[in-house]
């Protein structure tokens, strides 16, 4: 059994003395582990960092085999981050995230494009925050915990939404709200690609969409807890540093 695709490496161990197992994100077979020969080595380890882009080809004796990966160097994103305290809690965020929802050799080729595009703003910081919050609920959706924004719930009407319901995902309006309002999740304008989008609102989406991720997706995967460098990396935002 064999394939070649390209990959974004989420994570590395050491395996053995000079070998180390390395988890990629690929379009076409998702989330795929791999024994990398010589993983190690001056050659080889520079060029397996988290984020990097790499050309892989996969070989094993049977398709259920972890296997081995020969891996090529397409494009590195270290340098993004060297030094840079928020672009590398963003770059964490994403692998760890990515390593703890996909399921093992499923394909989420949007999902795989809409990430290399984020991982292209590294150092960014004018649009990370909200490009990072897009590709949040990217993968709310794609897991299946789809927020739907475009009309009240209660109502169905698309004055005034201000809420979300955090069992259903949808919308609420201030009225369909009622005194409920409290029991609520906030519905910031950023949420619906509107305003301009200060970090202030975009804290109070992450707010939001972390809500669904710890407490739909997270339990829908089992009893694992949500990766901390997703916490770290709100942290860092929320301090502005």
């Amino acid at each position: 059994m064999e394939w070649r695709d390209t990959g974004i490496l989420l994570n590395l161990r050491r395996h053995g003395e000079t070998s180390a197992i390395i988890e990629v994100f690929t379009p076409e077979h998702g989330r795929h582990a791999g024994v990398v020969r010589g993983g190690t080595s001056r050659k080889i380890a520079p060029i397996l960092q988290p984020g990097a882009q790499l050309d892989l080809a996969w070989r094993a004796r049977l398709e259920d085999h972890i296997g081995s990966f020969a891996v090529e160097p397409i494009r590195s994103r270290a340098a993004l981050v060297m030094g840079d305290r928020r672009a590398l809690a963003g770059l964490n965020a994403v692998t760890a995230l990515l390593g703890f929802c996909l399921p093992e050799r499923e394909a989420y080729p949007r999902l795989y494009r809409q990430t290399e595009q984020l991982l292209d703003l590294l150092g960014q910081d004018d649009v990370w925050p909200l490009a990072y919050l897009r590709w949040e609920m990217a993968v709310l959706e794609d897991m299946g915990f789809a927020l739907d924004l475009s009309c009240c719930a209660v109502t169905g009407g698309t004055d005034d939404l201000a809420y979300v319901s955090p069992k259903s995902g949808r919308a609420v309006s201030r009225a369909g709200a009622g005194d409920w309002g409290p029991r609520l999740l906030p519905l910031p304008p950023v949420l619906r690609n509107e305003g301009n989008a200060p970090d202030a609102e975009i804290l109070q989406a992450l707010e939001t969409t972390g809500y669904f991720l710890h407490h739909h997706l997270a339990p829908d995967l089992g009893t694992r807890p949500l990766p901390e460098a997703r916490a770290r990396f709100v942290d860092i935002i929320s301090r502005g540093s």
